[in-house]
């Protein structure tokens, strides 16, 4: 079943997204609401599965240099199996901020994190040179993010 927000869950989502550590009761003045009606829509959110999860979102530049490097992958073997272990893989790996499945020339499209050029290719070695069913992979070191995050705007009331 689809969620259909009206105005004030339109509101809400976006304001969770941005900051999610807000009290409800700044929740609720910013979308007119008592923080008990706040806690309700969360709470119907969440069970909704609309609020997947909560995470707090770490400043890299704060922890020290970390490189961030896009990988475009293509798979030698296009079985259901190869295509579970690979993605298998991808979610196991620490290190692996973000795997999607693209159509194109390419299977893959991963984002990594790594402390260092060097430690990224250390990383990309392991990942795709060392696996056999790896057809091709080009690693693509970031040089400056412009825009990061993982928002989804809610549709229009």
């Amino acid at each position: 079943m689809r969620f259909v927000p009206d105005s004030i869950d339109h509101r809400l989502l976006r304001l969770v997204q941005e900051d999610a550590s807000r009290t409800l009761r700044e929740l609720g003045e910013q979308v007119g609401l008592s923080p008990s009606a706040v806690q309700r829509r969360l709470r119907g959110y969440r069970a909704a599965g609309v609020i997947a999860r909560e995470v707090a979102v770490l400043d890299p530049t704060v922890l020290g240099a970390t490189t961030l490097a896009v990988v475009l992958v293509t798979l030698d073997r296009e079985s259901a199996q190869h295509h579970a272990e690979f993605r298998s893989r991808m979610r196991a790996e620490p290190r692996v901020q973000q795997c999607y499945d693209v159509a194109g020339p390419w299977d893959y499209v991963v984002v990594l994190v790594a402390e260092s050029l060097t430690e990224c290719r250390v990383l990309s070695d392991r990942l795709f040179l060392n696996d056999e069913n790896v057809r091709r992979y080009d690693t693509l070191p970031v040089l400056d993010p412009i825009k990061t995050g993982l928002a989804v705007p809610p549709p229009e009331p």
